[in-house]
Formats: C-alpha cells, structure tokens, sequence
C-alpha cells in the first residue's frame, strides 16, 4: 500500500512539472481515449441488427425523392415544349410571322434548364433557334439520332442520352451536355401544313444537381442508365469511363421496380431500382450492407450514451484545466498568428497565470521592435528601389536624345529644312508623353503611344526604309508598364535590322496576354544573330564584340530595359530575345498585369 502511494504520488509530481502543453496534450488525450474506448465497445458489441430492413426504407425514401424530382423536372421541359408548340409555333404562319422574338422570351424564361430551342423543317435545316447561333458546317440535325426519332414517332415525346451540343457553335468555346428533347410539330407556311421537329437541348447540369442534392451521406450512391443500359449519369463518371471503377450497368435494367440484394464491387449491396416515366430510364441506387449495423435502436441508444458521457467529461476537463491554462495560451497564440501573418498592430492578449502574462508583455513589447524595424527596412528599400530606377531612367533618356539630335542635325546639314521641323514637333510630344507627370509606371496605351511618335521621328529619317505594324489587344491598353521601354526596342530593330537591308523591312510590335501574363514583343526582319549573342546581351558582364554599326552594338538600350522591368516588378520579368541568322529578331518583355491606377501610379 505504501509503494503504491509513492508511485502515485511520485507520478502526480511528475505530471505537474510538465510544461503546459504536455499537461493538456496528456490530460484531454487520456480522457478522449478513455470515452472512445467505452463508446466503441458499447457499439461494437451491438452494431449489427437491423440493417437491411433500415437500409431497404431508406433507399426506397431517396430513390422516391430522386423519382419526383426528376419526374416533375422532366415533365416541366414537357411543359415548355407544349407551350412552344401550341401557344406559338401552331398559331403562327412561319411564312408571314417571326415567331423568333417568342421563342426568344420563352428561352429567356427557362435559360437555366435549357440550352437551346429549335425548331427545324423536315430536312433538318434550322427555322429558329433561342439563342441565336451560327450552326456547325460539320454537323447537320438530320444525322442525328433525336431528329429521326421524333420523326419515326411523330405521337411521342423523345429523350435522347446526355450528349455533348454539336448543332450549334458555342461562343464561349464550352463543351455543353445535354439531353435532348424532341418531338414532331406541324409547321404552316403559305397555308400549307407540314412536318418539323421541335427541338429542346436540356441542361444536363440539372440532372446532375438533383441526385447530388439527394443526401446520400456516406450510405453508398444512387447512378442512372437507359434502357440498353447506357450510363447517363454516375457519381463516378470519370472514374467509370476511365475504367478505374467498375459498374455493371446492365445489371438491373431488365429488373422490376424494387429492392434486392447482390454483390456490388465485392460488397454485399442493398439495390433499390425504379423506372423514370417518359423515358424508360432507371435510378439504380446502392447501398452497402456494412455501413449499417444489425440493432439500428441499440446503436441509437449505445451512441446517446456515449456521446453524452463524452461530452460531459469533455466539459468537466475544459472547465477545470482549460479555462485556468489553455484558453489564455490560446488567445496568446491567436495574437502571435496574427503578428506570423504579418499584421504588426494587433492587439496581444495578455491574461492568465503570470507566467503567461509576462510572455504576453514579452510578445508585445517584440511586435513594437518589428514593427519599428519593418518600417525603416521598408523606407530604406523605397528609396534605394526608388534611386535605381531613376539612374537607369536617366541612362535611357540622354541616348535617346543623342541619337534624335543626330538625326535632326543630319536632316538640317541636308537641307531638309521642313522635315526637320516636323522632327522637331514630333520630339516635343515625345518628350510630354515621356515626362508622365514624373511616373515611373505608365498605362500600356500611353506607352505605344510614345512609341509611335518615336517612329514619327525615325520614318523622317529612314523614309520608305522599313514599314511598322502595331498588333495590339485591347486588354493591354489599361495596364501597368515600366516607361521607355518600347521605344529602346524599336530602336534596336531600326538601327541593328533595318540600316543595312537590301530590301523592305518589317517590323511588328505585337501587345497580348498570354497565361495571365502581359507579353510585348518587337519583331523584325533583319539580318538577324547568332543564338549565342542573345544571352549576352541581356549578361552586364558579357563583352559584346561591335557589329556593323559601330558603338551601336553594345547593347546598352536591351540592358537598361531588362533591368528597369526586373527592379519595378521582380526578377522573374525582364526581357528574352530571340533571333537568328537570316531570319530577323524577336526581342519581347514579359510584364505582369497590373491595371493602372492613376492615383497610385509609380512615380
């Protein structure tokens, strides 16, 4: 008894000086362990009764609800035909009267069950269509299985297998399933009364949605198949098709409405079976018999009493050691979360024993420090970011200038007075479109703008030289770019592959997105590079030896691009360039889209 006692006593003490996340992890895991045991034990010894019997109901139950559902969705596509065919397409002389604009309000009415209405003459030729749309050169309705039913059988209404809509072509590019629903109609015309089809593309999505909204929870699944047993919809479709989960559709087909049980993948499976009106399509749903237990009640009770011996223990436990040690530690954590994620102005929660006061002042009086430090980190960034760009700016803007003065002097020593003039406007709007009110970061649209009055100056200057195409999507137009930075590459394609052509140059400065990203190339037709010369341009510390044009083959104007695009927006944009001997050169900056806010433009 004594030896017990020291044990005892020896542990309590041992326990207690645990730190506190030891004590809560030992404390709730042994009292949650202890109540899982008892529960499981209790429901192990009577989980299975009654299974079969619950399981029979409650398939019955969904299999019902999915029935009326899908029945009364049928059954209102029904209803939209009807009033399709008798309140408009039978009262109508479709020589003399546009029947489109009530076709049109009866689609607008039902546009989220339908896809389409169409009504086709006897040779599958489109009459009207809601909504309005071009029909495929590859396909015609005669080919299609809907269309010759409704015509075979011209009393019924016909529900074809979900399909993808290939009648018409689709705006958005999507793949739409349908169901089709169609039926023969008469159709007058100068008097005279002929056969058409009606056609209604059903939304498959709907099928879809009522037996997800079925609420199966995780007793098994409900699929509908055909009358051949073609799979219309699964819950696992993907995972069928691809063979990597195996339905016998053709299992229950030929079966009377009804339950039964049988095997389903290995299982003993509860299947209840019943035929949708109308179409001759059935709801197979399955359940597995293991799921259940044998004494549906016993488990009831079994689990009643469990969950409240568990849940009183659990509130026992949190009363006396949560609210004393966790709940400050808790809302400590919850305070150093907010400061992990960045927000240096929460409020740190200090309370609880002393210990964990005195940490929560510690944690305070941190977040102050940072935050302090943050701020004169983040300033110390902005101006050196600040003063990068600016010395970069100031490089492109004196060769640029040089290389203009250049050419308005050589026009002026030529006697080419009234060009020269011209050249000189033209530079003046550049420079007003340059300055950007002192922004660093521009609007798309203003930059090609820049560029074009940059390609006034130089078509003076090499006139009938070379011809420039601007390809432009309109998305680009009101984004965000580092300015100067076209121009710089219009000048490489000038100076580097157009001066010294034989013939006619070509160049193509072409503005997209391409995966979310805003990509501006300059293209031309020169001469071209060596591939090897492409990286090194871009490389500071790469020598480049002097092409044709003298001091011009440095490389100077790509470099300073690339590096302002990189400091302005990160080192995975910046510039690639693609070129090669006899086939020109493709020079294009990758820029993120960033809409243009001219409030919080760069400056």
């Amino acid at each position: 008894m004594g030896r017990a006692k020291q044990v005892l006593t020896h542990w309590l003490e041992g326990f207690r000086s645990k730190n506190i996340q030891y004590t809560i992890a030992l404390a709730f895991t042994g009292i949650t362990l202890v109540a899982m045991l008892l529960v499981g034990v209790v429901l192990y010894t009577g989980f299975f009764s009654s299974a079969e019997t619950m399981m029979k109901e409650n398939n019955t139950r969904l299999v019902e609800q999915i029935g009326l559902n899908l029945d009364m969705y049928l059954k209102n596509m029904m209803r939209v035909s009807e009033t399709a065919y008798y309140r408009v397409i039978k009262k109508h002389d479709l020589a003399v009267d546009d029947i489109g604009e009530q076709i049109e309000l009866l689609y607008d009415a039902n546009k989220d069950l339908l896809v389409s209405i169409v009504i086709l003459d006897p040779e599958g030729n489109v009459l009207t269509s809601a909504p309005a749309a071009k029909e495929k050169a590859a396909q015609t309705a005669k080919d299609q299985v809907w269309f010759r039913e409704a015509l075979d059988k011209i009393e019924n209404f016909h529900f074809s297998l979900p399909h993808v809509q290939n009648l018409f072509d689709d705006p958005d590019c999507r793949y739409r399933w349908v169901v089709s629903l169609s039926r023969a109609v008469e159709l007058t015309e100068n008097g005279q009364v002929g056969q058409g089809v009606l056609l209604l593309d059903i939304n498959f999505s709907g099928i879809e949605q009522i037996f997800n909204n079925a609420g199966y929870g995780d007793s098994g699944y409900a699929y509908l198949v055909g009358e051949d047993g073609e799979m219309i919809y699964h819950p696992r479709q993907q995972l069928v098709y691809s063979d990597l989960f195996e339905e016998d559709s053709l299992a229950f087909v030929g079966e009377e409405d009804g339950n039964y049980i049988g095997k389903v993948n290995g299982q003993d499976s509860v299947i209840t079976v019943k035929t949708v009106g109308y179409t001759g399509w059935k709801i197979v749903r399955v359940a597995p018999v293991g799921i259940y237990s044998d004494d549906v009640l016993f488990i009831q009770l079994a689990g009643l009493i469990g969950v409240v011996c568990l849940a009183i223990l659990i509130i026992l436990v949190n009363q006396s050691v949560s609210t004393q040690i966790a709940h400050p530690v808790e809302q400590l954590q919850k305070s150093v979360e907010k400061l992990e994620n960045g927000d240096l102005d929460a409020e740190i929660s200090i309370g609880g024993s002393y210990e964990i006061q005195r940490l929560g002042r510690t944690v305070q009086s941190m977040a102050q420090e940072m935050k302090k430090l943050m701020a004169d980190v983040v300033k110390e960034q902005e101006s050196k970011h600040k003063s990068e760009l600016d010395a970069l700016q100031h490089q492109i803007n004196p060769h640029f200038l040089y290389n203009t003065l250049s050419s308005i002097v050589w026009m002026i020593e030529k006697g080419r007075a009234e060009e020269s003039v011209n050249m000189i406007s033209a530079l003046s709007r550049l420079f007003r479109i340059s300055l950007s009110k002192g922004r660093t970061i521009i609007r798309v649209g203003d930059e090609l703008e820049h560029a074009k009055s940059y390609l006034t100056l130089q078509k003076v200057r090499y006139k009938n030289k070379f011809t420039v195409t601007f390809d432009t999507d309109p998305e680009v137009l009101e984004l965000s770019t580092v300015k100067l930075i076209i121009q710089p590459l219009l000048e490489n394609a000038i100076y580097h592959g157009m001066e010294f052509m034989d013939g006619d140059g070509e160049i193509t400065v072409r503005s997209q997105i391409r995966d979310g990203q805003m990509y501006i190339a300059v293209q031309d037709n020169g001469d071209g590079m060596p591939p090897d010369l492409c990286a090194k341009l871009l490389d500071p510390n790469a020598e480049i030896k002097q092409g044709k044009s003298g001091s011009r083959g440095s490389g100077l104007g790509l470099r300073n691009v690339h590096e302002r695009i990189r400091l302005a927006f990160g080192a995975e944009y910046g510039l690639s360039i693609r070129s090669k001997l006899g086939w020109g050169t493709v020079v294009e900056a990758h820029l993120p889209c960033i809409p243009y806010d001219e409030e919080n433009g760069g400056t």
